[in-house]
C-alpha cells in the first residue's frame, strides 16, 4: 500500500483507442486526488482520436505534448508541403481526421495541443513524450527534442538526472535491443513505458502506478486486462546495444 494519501499515475502513448483507455482508466480506478498524467500522442493510429482528445481535454489530468500532435498542429497552421502531409496522414493522421464530425478538427482542440508542456518535473520524476537531446543542457532543449528524439537519448550510458527518473513514451518499447512486446523498457535514469496500443504485435495500453510501482495493461486487441508488479515486466536495456540505423528506428 502507499505511504502517502495519492498515487501518481502515468500513461503512455494512447494513439486513439479510446475503449481501450477506458477499460484501463477503469481498472487503474483513479481517485479524486489521485494525479494522471498522459505522455502525449493522444491522437493517430487507431479509431477514436477525437473522443479520446475530448476526454483527456475535460479531465482534471495533465498532458504533455507528443510528436503526432505537433505534427498535426505544424500541418494545419503552417504552410507543409505536401509529401510532409500525405507523410502524417499515412502515419495515422487520417483516422484522425475521420474521427471528427465532418472531418473539422475544431480550434478549441488545436488551441489545447497548442498549450500542452513538453514536459513535467515533479521532482523525483520528470515527464517528457521522448527525451532529451543527451549532449545539451535542459535549458537548450527544443519542442522538437522533447518530442522526437529516439537513438542518441536511448542510447546514453549515464543518467541525464542525477535524482530524477525520467519517464517516456513515444518508442514502442519492443523496437528497444531484447525487450519483448508488452514489457517496460529500463535505461539509464529513463523507463519507457509506451507498449504499442496501436500495433498488431502488441496491442497492450500502459498506465504505471509510480507510487505503487504496479503496472495496469488493457490490450486493445483481446479486450482485456493485466496488472502486475513493475519489477515483473520491465527489462534493462543495454545502451551498447544500439546503433545509428537501428531497422525498426521509425516505429511509433
Amino acid at each position: 500500500m502507499s505511504v502517502t494519501s495519492y498515487r501518481r499515475i502515468v500513461i503512455g502513448d494512447v494513439h486513439g483507442h479510446y475503449e481501450g483507455l477506458m477499460r484501463l482508466l477503469d481498472a487503474i480506478a483513479p481517485a479524486s486526488d489521485d494525479q494522471v498524467y498522459f505522455l502525449g500522442d493522444l491522437i493517430d493510429r487507431g479509431p477514436q482520436s477525437a473522443q479520446v482528445v475530448n476526454f483527456v481535454k475535460d479531465s482534471p489530468y495533465q498532458c504533455l505534448l507528443g510528436n503526432h500532435e505537433q505534427m498535426l498542429l505544424n500541418i494545419l497552421t503552417k504552410r507543409i508541403p505536401t509529401p510532409t502531409v500525405q507523410a502524417w496522414l499515412y502515419s495515422g493522421g487520417q483516422a484522425t481526421v475521420a474521427s471528427y464530425e465532418e472531418a473539422t478538427i475544431p480550434h478549441d482542440h488545436l488551441e489545447w495541443f497548442d498549450n500542452l508542456p513538453t514536459y513535467i518535473d515533479l521532482g523525483d520524476i520528470w515527464l517528457v513524450h521522448a527525451g532529451v537531446n543527451p549532449f545539451i543542457p535542459l535549458t537548450e532543449q527544443t519542442a522538437n527534442q522533447l518530442c522526437w528524439v529516439r537513438d542518441e537519448f536511448h542510447s546514453i550510458e549515464e543518467p541525464y538526472f542525477s535524482d530524477k527518473l525520467m519517464i517516456i513514451g513515444h518508442t514502442i518499447t519492443f523496437t528497444l535491443p531484447g525487450v519483448p512486446p508488452g514489457q517496460l523498457a529500463q535505461g539509464q535514469g529513463w523507463l519507457d513505458i509506451d507498449t504499442g496500443a496501436y500495433h498488431p504485435r502488441s496491442g497492450w495500453l500502459t498506465g504505471l502506478d509510480i507510487t505503487n510501482n504496479l503496472v495496469y495493461q488493457a490490450n486493445v486487441l483481446k479486450n482485456c486486462i493485466r496488472i502486475s508488479p513493475l519489477e515483473e515486466i520491465v527489462t534493462t536495456v543495454n545502451p551498447k546495444q544500439f546503433h545509428v540505423n537501428r531497422r525498426n528506428k521509425c516505429l511509433a
